[in-house]
């Protein structure tokens, strides 16, 4: 049974977490004590008084979500898990921001227990927030608000919405009129380079208001914890509109030093300050000060609430006459048993271009990967992300699965990822690819929080044609290489692309599909995708190796005909996943690309890390030109006769 936390040990609780804000920091000599001092009766009325969640099931699927937007205050987080049970001790507080710690310097989802996002890059927070306001809201519709339906808390600082990511996550966020989202706006004045007058003049309640969120202006409450009780509760009742609550805190509150001061921000308190902050507080002036009494009585009172709530969920999920395959599906970011039966094939020689192809895959998988959500940055029809009579997700259709997110690449990246860390959906995202340069930080942030999105990028090269260099993508697909953790697919044709997204569905983790504008030849079985590179074209005893990704190809296997009309035997590899090629076993690596033979590597793109595979390569090391794609291309040596004569001159050299 829960237990109820007396008003002596709810002040206690604030006092401990004020402490470890200033001990730990100053321990590491490293980390931001102000706002988690700050926030401290915040944080511990939503963990002990307001939201639904249960330390010792973490990931129990209708828990209420909190988000740390504003990461920088991460110890804040670690001391109300410590507290509330997470599995956080004294020791990990202490080792706060060390080597192999579960407490590092920014909050990192899988890392420590009860952390939702991983934060730190400003403003990411409240967006992924957004999305999964909308991952909640799309399930309660599918499944039924008896098995899904929660609040998301998101804290928020004046960082995170001067970033721009967070206009165009609550520009979609009021535009869904997403009920289910709170966020409280820590309006502490202060910035690290001092009060935020040198920066800000900004209406903030005026521009949420403009957005359609419900906003209202705490004032001097945050030391208030039934103040701020009621107006999260008030918040929680509005089911139409996304909340703001303006608080006024104080940064380094009660320090008698630094108080409302910059230098509170980043900078730990000395060991001096620390000791008359604790005298001010009543608590005695020693490091990590976390009396055993204290913490059971709030772990148990955590526990206790936490059970009650699971308990009650769980019967009325066994209740429930919703489809469990699909929920499992759902909540395992796949398909049901089978799913892959039903993707389609194509004939070679067909010609199609490969965002058509992705399209054609979405759709044939509809039924059978239910929590598949497809949307595009207002180029749904141009990236093949349009699903076939699916109503859009909207305000009065929240089960709809085709999301419209305007023109907005990095508020969807950031929602997306949102949604994949929810749980229950498997996003995917359109864009054209040079607007990869848009989304690049929650492209990174999946790949570091191993969130399960499939961002697709379209318009891949120059074969974009008239638009111009400033549309046509050269050095995208190199840079997203480079990306630990992101698996990157440029498919050769329409048959690689099924396969691609057969492999991202079964990825745990995010998958880049890059895609054609322009038709491309059919000419593989779709089989390099799983190995990340295979012969699509072979010889005996092959002089040269053509190794190509993409529309390239198609190219290449032209070219391997020319080439043996001149008597020079050229194999063809298509290397559609660089990453997935490089875990393969060395045998089959060597197997691939043999010893002794030499490799010309050809893509549309800048020659920069091809050198670990080809002797020579064929690219684009320039920004590309206005023109027809297929004349760019063909001005930019990526045609039939330079790749012979390159390979040419290649085996020639070599011997």
């Amino acid at each position: 049974m829960p237990t109820t936390l007396t008003p002596e040990q709810e002040q206690q609780a604030i006092s401990l977490i004020r402490g470890f804000a200033m001990d730990a920091p100053l321990y590491a000599k490293s980390g931001h004590q102000g706002t988690a001092m700050a926030l401290a009766p915040l944080a511990h009325t939503l963990y002990a008084r307001v939201m639904q969640h249960h330390p010792h099931q973490p990931h129990w699927a209708d828990r209420d979500r909190f988000i740390l937007s504003a990461g920088h205050a991460s110890i804040l987080q670690y001391s109300l898990l410590f507290l509330a049970g997470y599995g956080l001790e004294l020791a990990d507080i202490k080792a706060f921001r060390q080597w192999g710690s579960a407490t590092p310097g920014h909050p990192e989802v899988g890392h420590t227990a009860g952390v939702e996002v991983t934060t730190g890059p400003l403003g990411q927070g409240f967006a992924n927030a957004v999305g999964m306001a909308l991952a909640e809201r799309h399930l309660r519709a599918a499944f039924g608000a008896d098995v899904q339906h929660h609040h998301t808390f998101v804290v928020a600082g004046d960082g995170c919405l001067m970033e721009g990511v967070s206009h165009e996550a609550a520009s979609i966020a009021g535009h869904q009129q997403l009920g289910g989202l709170i966020c409280i706006y820590d309006d502490n004045h202060v910035t690290i380079d001092g009060d935020t007058n040198l920066t800000l003049s900004d209406d903030v309640v005026g521009r949420f208001t403009a957005y359609g969120w419900h906003v209202e202006q705490l004032g001097e409450i945050a030391d208030d914890c039934d103040a701020l009780e009621a107006a999260i509760r008030r918040a929680m009742a509005v089911t139409d509109q996304p909340s703001l609550l303006v608080l006024r805190s104080h940064i380094g509150s009660p320090s008698p030093d630094l108080t409302d001061r910059h230098e509170a921000h980043g900078n730990p308190f000395n060991a001096e300050q620390i000791s008359r902050t604790k005298a001010v507080m009543g608590v005695p002036d020693e490091a990590f000060w976390a009396p055993d009494d204290l913490v059971a009585a709030y772990r148990a009172h955590c526990a206790g609430r936490g059970a009650v709530a699971v308990d009650a969920w769980q019967a009325r999920f066994d209740s429930s006459s919703l489809d469990r395959a699909a929920w499992d599906a759902c909540w395992g970011a796949t398909g049901v048993a089978g799913w892959q039966d039903h993707l389609p094939t194509f004939d070679q020689g067909e010609k199609i271009a490969t965002r058509v192809a992705i399209e054609k895959a979405f759709n044939a998988s509809l039924h059978t990967v239910p929590g598949l959500v497809a949307g595009a940055a207002d180029l749904t029809g141009n990236t093949g992300t349009k699903l076939a009579g699916q109503s859009p997700m909207t305000p009065t259709s929240p089960a709809g699965r085709q999301m419209h997110y305007g023109v907005r690449e990095h508020g969807m990246g950031s929602a997306m990822v949102g949604m994949a860390l929810h749980g229950g959906v498997l996003p995917a995202g359109g864009t054209f690819f040079v607007f990869l340069d848009y989304m690049r930080p929650p492209v990174r942030l999946a790949a570091l929080s191993g969130a399960k999105v499939i961002f697709v990028f379209t318009h891949d090269s120059v074969g974009v044609g008239e638009d111009g260099p400033t549309h046509q993508p050269v050095e995208h697909v190199a840079s997203l290489r480079v990306i630990p953790g992101l698996q990157v697919i440029r498919p050769a044709d329409a048959n690689e692309t099924v396969e691609a997204w057969r492999t991202a569905v079964e990825h745990d983790g995010p998958t880049a599909l890059v895609l054609t504008r322009q038709n491309v030849t059919v000419c593989t079985d779709g089989s390099a995708v799983s190995v990340g590179a295979a012969t699509v074209l072979d010889t005996d005893n092959p002089q040269v190796v053509l190794l190509a990704t993409g529309s390239e190809v198609s190219l290449c296997v032209e070219a391997a005909a020319a080439l043996a009309a001149d008597g020079l035997r050229a194999r063809v590899v298509s290397m559609p996943s660089v990453d997935r090629f490089l875990n393969q076993p060395a045998p089959y690596q060597a197997d691939v690309l043999p010893v002794g033979v030499p490799v010309l590597s050809v893509e549309a793109g800048v020659t920069f890390g091809w050198a670990q595979f080809a002797d020579d390569s064929i690219g684009i090391d320039r920004f590309g030109a206005s023109a027809p794609g297929n004349l760019v291309l063909e001005k930019l040596g990526l045609n039939v006769a330079n790749v012979v004569a390159r390979a040419t001159a290649l085996a020639a050299s070599k011997g």
